[in-house]
C-alpha cells in the first residue's frame, strides 16, 4: 500500500467512495475537454494575430519610409518648420481609446484610434511647403493609426500566449496526472472490494462448514445416545 498510496487518492475502498471517484472522473474528463477546446480556439486566434503582426509591421515600415522621405523633402523646400507647427497646436486631435473584447472567456484589450475635432491649423504661410506638410500630416496620421493597430495586436498576442500556456498546463495536469490518478484509485477500490468480497465468501463458507460439522457431530451424538438407551 506504501507505493500504491502515492499513485492514488487517499480514500477508503467502499462503494460510496467508488461512486464519488467515478463522478470526479466524469467531471475531470469534461473539464479537460472544455479546456482543450478553449485552448484550440485561442491558438487559432493566436496564429491569426501573429500573421497580422507580420503584415502590419511590413506595412508600417513602408509608411514610415514614405513619411520620412516627405518630411525631408518638405524641410528642403521650406526649411525647419517644427516651431511653426508646434505653435499652431493647442491640443491633440489624434487620440486613442480602448475597449475589451471577449474571446472564449478571455478579455482582450482593443485599442482604437480616432480623430477629435477639425483641423484648424493654418499652413498657408508655408507657400508650396504647405501642400507638402499636409501630405506629411496625412501620412503620419496613417502611421499613428497603424501603430495603434499594432499595439492592439501585440497586446493581444502576449495575453493569448500567457493564457494558452496556462490552459495547456492545466490540460496536461488533468491528462497526465489527475485523471490517471483517479482511474487508478477506482481500480484500487474495485480490487480491494473484490478481495474483501472473496474474503467474506470464504469466511461465510468456513462458518457454514463449521456449522455443518457441528450439526453432524450433534446428529452422531444423538444417534449414539439413542442406541445406548435402546440397549
Amino acid at each position: 500500500m506504501g507505493s500504491i498510496g502515492q499513485d492514488i487518492l487517499p480514500v477508503f475502498p467502499t462503494a460510496m467512495h467508488k461512486q464519488n471517484m467515478k463522478l470526479k472522473l466524469k467531471i475531470a474528463r469534461k473539464g479537460h475537454d472544455i479546456l482543450k477546446r478553449k485552448s484550440e480556439v485561442l491558438e487559432m486566434r493566436f496564429r491569426k494575430v501573429g500573421k497580422e503582426i507580420i503584415k502590419i509591421k511590413r506595412l508600417m515600415g513602408d509608411i514610415f519610409k514614405e513619411a520620412s522621405f516627405l518630411l525631408a523633402e518638405a524641410r528642403f523646400i521650406t526649411g525647419d518648420f517644427n516651431q511653426l507647427v508646434l505653435n499652431a497646436v493647442s491640443k491633440a486631435r489624434l487620440k486613442v481609446r480602448h475597449r475589451t473584447e471577449n474571446v472564449a472567456g478571455v478579455s482582450l484589450r482593443i485599442f482604437e484610434f480616432y480623430v477629435e475635432g477639425g483641423d484648424t491649423h493654418d499652413l498657408t504661410g508655408l507657400a508650396k511647403g504647405g501642400a507638402k506638410l499636409l501630405s506629411i500630416k496625412q501620412t503620419y496620421t496613417s502611421a499613428v493609426e497603424i501603430l495603434v493597430e499594432l499595439a492592439t495586436l501585440q497586446t493581444t498576442f502576449l495575453m493569448l500566449d500567457d493564457v494558452i500556456k496556462s490552459l495547456n498546463r492545466r490540460v496536461n495536469s488533468l491528462e497526465q496526472m489527475y485523471i490517471p490518478k483517479v482511474e487508478r484509485t477506482i481500480r484500487y477500490i474495485e480490487t480491494e472490494m473484490d478481495e474483501r468480497e472473496r474474503q467474506d465468501f470464504f469466511r461465510m463458507k468456513k462458518i457454514q462448514d463449521i456449522k455443518r460439522k457441528d450439526m453432524e457431530r450433534k446428529t452422531k451424538q444423538k444417534d449414539f445416545d439413542v442406541n445406548k438407551n435402546n440397549k
